[in-house]
């Protein structure tokens, strides 16, 4: 079989290591001519993935058709589902999932937990409810397309927050007050079959909206875990998703799992499964698309799994300042992405940091924090 994905960045890149374990004949689109895969693939085409025609001709080619990324021309996946080809995730999901109003919807009509929100088209309309008392401040605006590693998202305090807000169609959320956030990453073949892996622990930027680093298995009781799981299961049997569904989830100060949003593909949050889990995400996700019988999700060892991010007031050619200092660190996986310039809370990278001791795990994030520096030069 021949296996083509849309999108050539990191995600992709990861894809290729368990592609060749399994001697898997994959091939990949982008219109990068120097990203992640084009550095190391020998399949690769230069295309744009938004295109209706480039997406329709490349996936005319392949026997399986997959993503890295969502924004992808879902009329052009369509089109080829129609003619045959397999593709997964399906586009109707994609296509609910691309929009943040269609995808709360999804959850609210299924009866699935998740924060109350409000679709809006502008924000004189937003204006008008919160002069009704329909909305108090605080809450959060979000874009409802495009949006990702922390863009799209607004905070919004006071009447003054509202001069930065968006203006594009959004929606409005309720701010949570939140204990914990927790990403859990599941996986589905046709056959109906789920596998799980244990959910995370989430800490995120308070500025940028960017993960900074996770901790998993996530340090919360057996019952939440068996809750998080449960509501995971729930929500990617409710999508019917053959492939990866990440899953972000809110634990409020009350104990309530709420949804938060989901990505249809390899995700951040499960990048520590390459060296903490009997099978990664992206060998799972391979699996899934082609049917073949998904792999174990145990847990090996704890994990604190860290963004490497382009520094602030840095933009141009990058230079890993220290690196040398992190590799001769035992336990310590570096991942570096191969994008040539870096720019301010850019993901050039990860770290995946192992041991049984999660006291120890933060030390090492910390010294690393202190002594690697993503600039330019």
């Amino acid at each position: 079989m021949k296996i083509g994905i849309l999108g050539g960045g990191q995600l992709g890149k990861m894809l290729c290591a368990p592609a060749a374990k399994l001697d898997m004949n994959i091939h990949f689109m982008d219109k990068m001519t120097d990203g992640p895969v084009a550095r190391i693939s020998k399949t690769y085409s230069l295309g744009d993935i938004t295109d209706f025609n480039d997406v329709t001709s490349f996936g005319r080619n392949v026997d399986i058709l997959s993503i890295e990324i969502e924004k992808v021309n879902t009329k052009a996946l369509r089109l080829l589902q129609e003619e045959g080809i397999r593709v997964f995730p399906q586009p109707d999901i994609v296509e609910c999932i691309q929009d943040k109003g269609l995808q709360k919807e999804f959850y609210i009509e299924r009866g699935l937990p998740t924060s109350r929100f409000e679709i809006y088209e502008g924000l004189s309309e937003l204006r008008r409810d919160i002069g009704a008392g329909l909305w108090r401040f605080p809450f959060v605006q979000k874009l409802r397309k495009d949006g990702y590693d922390g863009r799209g998202v607004h905070m919004v305090h006071s009447e003054m927050d509202l001069k930065a807000a968006f203006t594009a169609p959004f929606i409005v959320e309720e701010k949570i007050s939140v204990d914990i956030e927790l990403g859990i990453v599941t996986c589905r073949n046709e056959k109906g079959e789920i596998a799980l892996y244990d959910p995370s622990e989430m800490v995120f930027h308070p500025d940028a909206n960017i993960l900074l680093y996770q901790l998993a298995p996530a340090r919360i009781s057996k019952d939440l875990i068996n809750e998080a799981k449960r509501i995971a299961r729930e929500v990617t049997n409710a999508f019917g998703i053959v492939g990866l569904l990440a899953i972000e989830l809110f634990v409020t100060t009350d104990g309530e799992i709420l949804i938060n949003e989901v990505a249809p593909r390899p995700h951040n949050s499960g990048h520590h499964t390459i060296e903490a889990t009997l099978c990664s995400q992206y060998e799972n996700h391979l699996r899934a698309i082609c049917n073949y019988p998904l792999g174990a999700t145990n847990t090996l060892v704890p994990s604190l799994l860290m963004n490497i991010l382009g520094d602030e007031g840095h933009s141009g050619p990058v230079h890993y300042e220290g690196l040398e200092k992190i590799l001769a660190l035992p336990g310590v996986h570096v991942h570096l992405y191969g994008k040539s310039d870096t720019q301010p809370f850019r993901k050039m990278g990860h770290i995946t940091i192992l041991g049984h001791k999660y006291q120890h795990l933060i030390e090492q994030y910390e010294f690393i924090k202190r002594n690697l520096q993503v600039i330019t030069k």
